[in-house]
């Protein structure tokens, strides 16, 4: 007990070789909960694994500094990422409960017009659309576009008019 004391140390009066032994051990943990979570979780981006990213981050620095306890953090941490495999299997299973969860995407671009209501419920102007434009495609107007939709990640995808998909 006393070798797991000097190595972690107990409570906020941590040194800094304690303080490295817990950022050690916690990038470790860190590294199988995520291949446990799946790589999905940070390659798809979307609010849903944002959260656990953020959580897990949040968490396990309270342990690395001692604000709470180590083992704590961790069972902690641990819940979180079996709740995201769950919350992600079960949206697998169900597209009712994948739409509650991740949302669906929304038309703001069609056939020439843009969709006023929703570029307002979203928050997005104009200007946010062609800047999208410009970085996903680099065209330089809609007239080369058929539709825009506005996915459940937040990125802007664009389907190309079918002359322009073509050549």
């Amino acid at each position: 007990m006393n070798v797991i004391n000097f190595l972690f140390g107990e409570g906020e009066n941590l040194n800094m070789f304690q303080m490295c032994v817990r950022a050690f051990t916690m990038f470790i943990i860190m590294l199988i909960l995520i291949r446990f979570a799946g790589m999905r979780t940070f390659a798809k981006r979307s609010p849903f694994d944002t959260i656990v990213t953020i959580m897990l981050g949040a968490i396990l620095a309270r342990g690395v500094v001692g604000a709470s306890g180590y083992v704590n953090t961790i069972v902690a941490s641990g819940v979180i990422v079996v709740m995201h495999r769950v919350v992600a299997w079960l949206s697998v299973k169900s597209r009712k409960f994948e739409k509650l969860v991740k949302g669906t995407y929304i038309k703001l671009y069609n056939n020439g017009a843009l969709i006023q209501d929703a570029l307002e419920r979203t928050g997005m102007s104009e200007n946010d659309l062609h800047e999208s434009l410009r970085l996903e495609t680099r065209k330089l107007t809609l007239a080369e576009i058929d539709t825009a939709f506005l996915e459940t990640n937040g990125r802007i995808s664009f389907i190309l008019r079918r002359e322009e998909r073509t050549s």
